[in-house]
């Protein structure tokens, strides 16, 4: 089969996994109604041709597979249309096992959070250690440049995200990776657009754990009791990684430093740039897949120190009018709380704002109305803008601005509503001070905040 359609192929999973087909000796093109830089740029230097928009027409006739992207759904034109040819159409999990992953050490990092963090690290200590591995990452390491590429190594290092597949394909992605090691971080409920109950995403890790091999791992968090219910009775090697006494592998002597933080595990000190108990966690599983995968405790110290950081998570984005700007894209409760937080580590006395914007699937819902106004009660002052595109959720199971905010100010937070971006830019011009740290978390683009601010600021 030469030639191979991508329905929606400016995604960053979907435009790489695209150019490495080209450059497998496919004929590809694809199509989009999000066509612009660096995403669009990249594909024509690859000579994958794109047509703006979903129409029928779009799919040339000499297509052969049509892969549709997970943000696809039934309506979309030229779906219909692969349906009403009767084309072959796969999922772009699917694309990625039978032409990336097959016969590959595929090390899958999975968990409510921390998913990033961890595959960065680890796919950054791999490469670092001489090796330069295949990887899928849903954000930008600074030490890769790009969140997708594909090698001739036999090491592949995927985020495995528990989101479906695609329309016609309920099951989680990662469920197609065939993993060799896997890595549970902590499981939450969150994805309520797609999940019922925690119990559908434990099944569903469940799911996963039964597929890897004899010869594989699962490193698991033991301190997460979810994590823990999951994988009982898996049929692989399980390996609990943990703070707990009763893990097997368990990180000690942890020194939170401002720059710098270091923990011991299974008789090795390590050293990482980052702040908080979440990132020595989240490092603390990148050692264990990395010492499963051959590499040695100075290989791994030597990356880990050299780490650069994720591009939206905890990004610094310019100090303006002595006020500091960050960028983070924490939504879940759970991650707001983490990354407030580290930020008190990193930035001690300062002030900490947090701007949250309610734009996830589940933080639109009033799902977690309560255990937001926990987390963002933990800052020092917050903002909360109006939920973006309400239409999507029913009145009735939609989050509550106004009632968060009341909660939040209870809980001795000074907390505003705002109905804009330029509303929120003025209120921090107008009660920031010197010194203040200003947390943006976000899923999104969020209106260019971040630069507004500074521009307000300065």
């Amino acid at each position: 089969m030469q030639h191979i359609h991508f329905i929606g192929i400016c995604g960053t999973a979907m435009g790489s996994v695209a150019a490495a087909m080209q450059a497998k000796g496919f004929t590809v093109t694809g199509s989009d109604e999000n066509i612009y830089p660096p995403m669009s740029t990249f594909l024509e230097q690859q000579g994958v041709e794109i047509f703006p928009g979903y129409k029928a027409g779009n799919i040339p006739e000499s297509a052969q597979v049509i892969v549709v992207g997970n943000a696809i759904s039934r309506g979309n034109e030229e779906a219909e249309a692969a349906l009403e040819r009767k084309l072959l159409y796969v999922s772009l999990p699917e694309v990625l096992k039978e032409h990336f992953l097959r016969g590959k050490r595929n090390l899958v990092v999975t968990g409510t959070h921390g998913k990033t963090t961890t595959s960065s690290l680890l796919a950054w200590l791999l490469k670092s250690a001489g090796v330069d591995p295949s990887h899928m990452i849903g954000g930008i390491p600074r030490n890769l440049g790009k969140g997708a590429a594909f090698t001739d190594s036999e090491f592949v290092v995927l985020e495995g995200d528990e989101y479906d597949t695609a329309f016609f394909d309920k099951r989680s992605k990662f469920l197609h990776y065939l993993p060799e090691v896997v890595i549970v971080n902590n499981i939450e409920f969150d994805h309520a657009d797609i999940y019922d109950s925690l119990d559908e995403i434990k099944l569903t890790f469940k799911r996963l754990l039964n597929v890897v091999p004899r010869n594989g791992i699962a490193f698991v968090n033991g301190d997460c009791v979810h994590s823990m219910e999951v994988s009982a009775g898996a049929p692989a090697p399980i390996k609990t990684v943990g703070l707990g006494t009763h893990c097997d592998l368990r990180i000690t002597g942890i020194d939170y430093g401002r720059e710098i933080s270091s923990f011991d595990l299974d008789g090795e000190t390590y050293a990482l740039p980052m702040a908080g108990e979440f990132n020595v966690r989240n490092a603390a599983m990148a050692v264990c897949a990395a010492r499963f995968s051959g590499f040695s405790p100075d290989q791994i110290r030597k990356g880990l120190l050299s780490f650069g950081g994720i591009a939206r998570r905890q990004e610094v984005r310019g100090v303006a009018g002595g006020i500091r700007v960050i960028d983070d894209f924490a939504h879940h409760p759970t991650a707001i709380g983490l990354a407030i937080d580290s930020l008190r580590q990193q930035y001690p006395g300062s002030r900490i704002w947090v701007i949250f914007e309610p734009r996830s699937n589940t933080t639109r819902r009033n799902i977690f109305q309560d255990e937001l106004a926990v987390a963002l009660g933990k800052a020092d002052l917050a903002v909360v803008p109006a939920v973006p595109n309400p239409e999507k959720v029913a009145e009735a199971d939609r989050l509550d601005p106004g009632k968060l905010v009341g909660d939040v100010e209870a809980s001795g937070t000074s907390c505003w509503y705002c109905e804009s971006v330029d509303d929120i830019v003025e209120l921090v011009a107008r009660e920031g001070q010197a010194g203040d740290t200003v947390a943006v978390l976000s899923n999104g683009g969020f209106g260019g905040i971040h630069q507004k601010l500074l521009d307000r600021l300065a």
